[in-house]
C-alpha cells in the first residue's frame, strides 16, 4: 500500500506541475492582451490603477486565479521529494521546503493585485490630488515590497533552488533520462541569474530566455513525474545506492 500511495502522490504532483505551467501561460497571455502585462508593472499609479479597474470583474477574477496558481509548487515539491528522496534525502527535503517558500512568496506578491491594488484603484477615481499622492506612494511601496522583493526575488530564488536541487539529485538517480536533469540545471541557473533583472539590465537577456525555459521544464518534469512507475520512489536498488 505504501508504494501505491507514494506513486499516487508523485503523479498528482506531476499533474499539478504540468497543469500549473499551462495555466500560467493562459493567464499570462490574458493579462498581456488585456492589461499590457508585464510592462504595466513599470507604470505609475495614475496609469496602472485606472487600467486595473478597467479590466472589470473578469480581470479581478483572473488576477485572483493567478494569485492562487503558485500553490502548485507545494504538491510539486512533495512529489519530487517522494520520487527522489531515496537518492539523496537531505537535498530533496530542502528542495521541498524551497517549493513551499516559493508558493507562499509568489502568492503574496500576486495577490496584491485583486486585493489591495484593487481597492487603491477604487479610491483613486474619488481622490483629489493630495489623496492621489498618498495612494501612489502606497502603490509604489507595495510593488517594491510585495512585488519586487517578495514575489519576484524571493519567490523566483526559491523555485530556482527547488529546480536546482531536484535536477542535481535527478542526475544521480539510476535509470533516469539525464537530459531532464541537465535541462533543470540550466533552467535553475538561468532563474537565479535572471532574478537580478530589477537590479541590473545586464541580466535582462537571461531573464527573457528563462521565461521560456521555466514553463518548458515545469512541463517536462511534470510529465516525468506523472509517468513515474508505481513504487519506483522506494525501489531497493535506489535505496542501496543512497546507502
Amino acid at each position: 500500500m505504501k508504494s501505491f500511495r507514494d506513486g499516487g502522490i508523485i503523479r498528482a504532483g506531476g499533474l499539478c506541475l504540468t497543469g500549473g505551467a499551462l495555466a500560467f501561460l493562459v493567464v499570462f497571455s490574458y493579462l498581456a492582451a488585456n492589461f499590457n502585462y508585464p510592462d504595466v508593472l513599470d507604470g505609475p499609479a495614475s496609469t496602472v490603477l485606472p487600467s486595473l479597474l478597467g479590466t472589470g470583474t473578469r480581470g479581478r477574477l483572473v488576477w485572483t486565479i493567478y494569485g492562487f496558481l503558485p500553490l502548485i509548487w507545494i504538491p510539486a515539491g512533495v512529489a519530487a521529494f517522494e520520487a527522489l528522496s531515496p537518492v539523496r534525502r537531505g537535498p530533496m527535503r530542502l528542495a521541498m521546503f524551497f517549493a513551499f517558500l516559493a508558493a507562499i512568496a509568489m502568492m503574496l506578491g500576486l495577490m496584491r493585485w485583486p486585493s489591495i491594488h484593487w481597492h487603491l484603484a477604487l479610491a483613486w477615481g474619488q481622490a483629489g490630488p493630495a489623496e492621489q499622492a498618498g495612494l501612489a506612494a502606497t502603490f509604489d511601496g507595495l510593488n517594491t515590497y510585495l512585488g519586487n522583493f517578495i514575489g519576484e526575488f524571493l519567490g523566483e530564488m526559491a523555485f530556482s533552488l527547488f529546480f536546482l536541487l531536484t535536477a542535481l539529485t535527478w542526475l544521480q538517480a539510476p535509470d533516469r533520462a539525464r537530459w531532464i536533469g541537465w535541462l533543470g540545471v540550466v533552467t535553475a541557473v538561468a532563474g537565479l541569474i535572471g532574478m537580478f533583472r530589477n537590479v541590473t539590465t545586464v541580466v535582462a537577456p537571461v531573464a527573457e530566455v528563462n521565461n521560456y525555459l521555466l514553463p518548458l521544464f515545469m512541463i517536462v518534469l511534470g510529465v516525468a513525474l506523472v509517468r513515474w512507475p508505481t513504487g519506483a520512489g522506494r525501489s531497493p536498488s535506489i535505496v542501496a545506492h543512497e546507502l
